[in-house]
Order: structure tokens, then C-alpha cells, then sequence
């Protein structure tokens, strides 16, 4: 469906862009796009929506901006990249037989692909539109605040996630993510604006990308370390391809709490138990951020519960189990002090 390995640009929206539903956004912009559209000042700033087409925050946010720019001249440059829209169609993160478009650029582990290469062509064009910043709007499907995601530790980027507010995660896997690529070119976030359903996401997306369009420089200054809360992704964790899992059907290999997604975002103790195991064997692995497993230091099996070995900080726990298997079960963190 997405067989070409050249990414379509243009200068300027296509007619009902505004106004169109997500789900038909694929009628007017069948394949990943970039979309340029001038300013009065000329960095660009660069805006990725949809790389996960079940995650629409990001291009109802962007209508609403453009909706309240119509016949008025925006602050600076803006390019915006939208990605799965065929994958939106259907209200999935990512179809049968494609790549995660999160998990396609430049860095990634991933084979090479039409998707790859189209990713590196944006990241070797946006470097010649000098590009300010970057900004890459997503969702969570389970119960998450909002929260801003970084991959270098340098003030800009801790200015950058701080304007989006105080909760930062500073992340350095999985690879290939479309932050991650623009990091070597500007300051780059990633925003986890909650569950789609939630209005105030979108206006949270929508306040945040106007403001970064007046914004005409990054501070100078340190960012004061008691405005923000750093934590650092230490582990990834996935279900084990052997087991089965659910949160209805109690024979599954791991029976997981209906509850599991009240963990996120928050300080988890040794003990606490995540679900059952049938069969004695260790449904998870948790892997850290060069790809090694750690599953004895963060878990442990006890009399048929699948516990927690360590405190720490989950994020990203969902009862979607499609995303769960498309991606992961959760992410692991612990407070950064510096």
C-alpha cells in the first residue's frame, strides 16, 4: 500500500484539510506527506502527526491552529508531516505488514524498507530548512498524564519538554524514533498528550505548537531543576512470544490486572503484583536501553504472581492488547538527579 520510497512534499494544504475527519484524511493525503508552509520568520518549525494512526490528537490539534491562522500569516516557517493516515482510515496504530512509523528513522533497528528511506529523506530535507524545532504529537491508550519525552539532556531540549510542563521522560530506546533522528538536527519532544477521547489534549497540542511558533529562541539560562521531574526510561518490557496473556480470560499464561494501567506514572514498590502465572514459566522479558535483558533485576515469579523485583516508576501500561503485542507491555523508569 505504502510501496514508494519517496516522500510527497508540497507547498501548501490541499483544499478541506481543515475541516476533514481523520478517518477520511486518507481520501485527500493517501500516503505520508510533507507540508510546507511559509512564515514570517524563516527557521521551521517541524511538526509529525499520525506516525500512529489511532493516535489523532496530534492532526486535530494542527486543524485547529491552522483553522485560527486561515488568511493570516503564521509566526515562522511551519513544515507538518502527516504519517499512517491509512492506518487512521481504520483507527489502528499501524496496519498488517507495515513498519511501526515510530520505529523508521534514521538509527533504527529495523530492516530496510520503502519507510526507512522515506524517513531519512525528510531528516536529510528538514536539515536544509534549517529547522528550529521538532515536534511529534502522540497519544497513550491507557491512563497516563501528559507528559513530554526527550532524547538529549541539553537546555534546549529541557526548555523545549519544560513549555509542554514539568513532567519530562528522557529516553534513549527504542531506536529509530522520529525524535530521536531530529535530536541531531534541533531541539526535539515527543508529547504524550493522554487517551484521544480527551478534549484537553488537543488543546494542550494546540497551545504548546502556537507557542513554539512565537517562540524566537531557546533561553540561554538553565532550566531550574525544580521545575521540572526527570525520569529516565531504563527498560522496555514485552510479553514473551510462548505466552498468552489477557485481563478477561483467567487461563491465559498471564492473567494481568484490569487495574494494571493505574500504575503509570507512579512510583511502584517491590511486591506489588502485576497478574498471574499459569505454568511457572516467566512471561516477560524487560530489556534495557542497549537491547540486554534485565528481566531478573525489575521481575520475579512468587507463588504463581508476577511481581515487581525493584521499585520503579511504569509508563504506558494498557488494556489494549493489539498494542500490547504491536509494541509492549510498559515502559520502566527511575528519577533522574542532576
Amino acid at each position: 500500500m505504502l510501496a514508494e520510497n519517496f516522500v510527497q512534499e508540497f507547498e501548501g494544504l490541499p483544499e478541506g484539510i481543515l475541516d476533514i475527519p481523520v478517518e477520511l484524511l486518507h481520501t485527500i493525503v493517501p500516503r505520508p506527506a510533507l507540508f510546507h508552509l511559509p512564515g514570517k520568520r524563516p527557521e521551521t518549525l517541524f511538526v509529525s502527526v499520525l506516525l500512529h494512526g489511532n493516535e489523532p490528537t496530534g492532526f486535530l490539534a494542527i486543524q485547529r491552529l491552522l483553522q485560527k491562522y486561515q488568511g493570516l500569516s503564521l509566526p515562522r516557517n511551519l513544515t507538518l508531516f502527516l504519517g499512517n493516515t491509512q492506518a487512521a482510515r481504520f483507527d489502528q496504530r499501524r496496519l498488517e505488514g507495515q513498519p511501526d512509523f515510530n520505529r523508521i528513522w534514521p538509527g533504527t533497528l529495523l530492516p530496510e524498507s520503502a519507510e526507512t528511506e522515506w524517513a531519512r529523506q525528510i531528516c536529510r530535507i528538514m536539515r536544509g530548512r534549517k529547522v528550529f524545532a521538532s515536534i511529534d504529537v502522540h497519544n497513550n491508550t491507557g491512563l497516563n498524564p501528559h507528559y513530554a519525552c526527550i532524547n538529549k539532556l541539553d537546555e534546549a531540549f529541557l526548555h523545549l519538554g519544560g513549555l509542554f510542563g514539568r513532567l519530562l521522560v528522557y529516553f534513549t530506546h527504542p531506536k529509530g524514533v522520529q525524535s530521536g533522528a531530529f535530536a541531531e538536527l534541533c531541539p526535539a519532544v515527543t508529547l504524550e498528550c493522554g487517551r484521544p477521547d480527551q478534549p484537553y489534549g488537543i488543546e494542550h497540542a494546540y497551545q504548546f505548537i502556537d507557542s513554539c511558533l512565537h517562540l524566537h529562541e531557546f533561553p540561554a539560562h538553565p532550566v531550574v531543576r525544580q521545575d521540572v521531574d526527570i525520569y529516565h526510561t531504563v527498560a522496555q518490557v514485552t510479553i514473551a512470544e510462548h505466552a498468552s496473556f489477557s485481563f478477561a480470560d483467567a487461563s491465559a499464561d498471564l492473567y494481568l490486572s484490569p487495574d494494571l494501567e493505574r500504575m503509570n506514572i507512579t512510583e511502584v514498590g517491590a511486591g506489588v503484583a502485576l497478574g498471574e502465572v499459569k505454568g511457572g514459566k516467566m512471561p516477560v522479558i524487560a530489556r534495557d536501553n542497549d537491547g540486554m535483558p534485565v528481566t531478573d533485576v525489575f521481575f520475579k515469579l512468587v507463588d504463581g504472581q508476577l511481581q515487581l523485583a525493584k521499585a520503579t516508576m511504569p509508563s504506558m501500561l494498557t488494556l489494549n492488547e493489539q498494542v500490547i503485542r504491536q509494541d509492549c507491555l510498559c515502559y520502566l523508569m527511575e528519577r533522574l538527579s542532576f
